[in-house]
């Protein structure tokens, strides 16, 4: 998963990315609203979390450009003003959650994933391959009905990889969605992940997730 964080206040968005870099996101971050209006509308993010009182473009504005350009995936409204008319014209301009500052990195965390799960329930329940089955919504993979524990990383590469069944997925694709911007091309860090990932649904000989010699992988 890939998340954009939009936040001026740069102690705090270094703490919100810090934190969910441990979950295993990938996070870019912003730290103005033209920044982040370009971010969201050239990259592709599972969800952004947005703060209202940004300078250059506030969040508001933000959050009505995006909806009217068609981009729609889930936003977290970050506000400082807890009032019901500001939360009412938060979701009102598109914004699917919000939460008022202060908040508890939990309860981020937490809504983030609320989020994801709405979001994964609209394109599909699971994902299966032969007798590999993952299921995005409760994040397990099963193989032959037994469940394979993977690092969030290994997971994120396999969901993306599954979601692209057929195609050949290049390592480009996978350094953009599961790792930031700033992802060092030319390192063997991805094949390395997928060697573990192999590893662990039982795939070695890579009969399941195939290479794609000098392009990438397809499942």
């Amino acid at each position: 998963m890939r998340i954009l964080v939009v936040e001026d206040e740069v102690k705090l968005a270094k703490n919100i990315k810090a934190g969910l870099l441990e979950q295993g996101w990938a996070v870019d971050t912003a730290f103005d609203g033209e920044e982040g209006f370009y971010l969201a509308t050239s990259e592709s993010y599972d969800c952004v979390v947005l703060d209202i009182m940004l300078p250059k473009m506030d969040g508001l504005t933000i959050c009505k450009k995006l909806r009217s350009e068609k981009v729609m995936v889930p936003i977290l409204m970050l506000t400082a003003k807890s009032s019901v008319e500001d939360i009412a014209e938060g979701l009102n301009t598109g914004a699917d959650d919000y939460l008022t500052k202060p908040f508890s990195f939990v309860e981020l965390t937490a809504r983030i994933q609320a989020l994801l799960r709405r979001k994964d329930r609209v394109v599909t329940n699971t994902l299966a391959i032969q007798d590999l089955v993952l299921d995005p919504v409760k994040h397990v993979i099963f193989r032959g009905g037994k469940i394979c524990k993977l690092t969030p990383k290994e997971f994120a590469i396999l969901e993306y990889l599954l979601r692209n069944q057929g195609n050949v997925v290049t390592r480009t694709m996978i350094a953009e969605h599961v790792w930031d911007y700033n992802f060092e091309q030319g390192s063997n860090v991805i094949d390395v992940f997928v060697a573990s990932m192999r590893r662990k649904i039982g795939d070695k000989l890579g009969k399941i997730v195939q290479t794609i010699h000098g392009v990438g992988f397809k499942v």
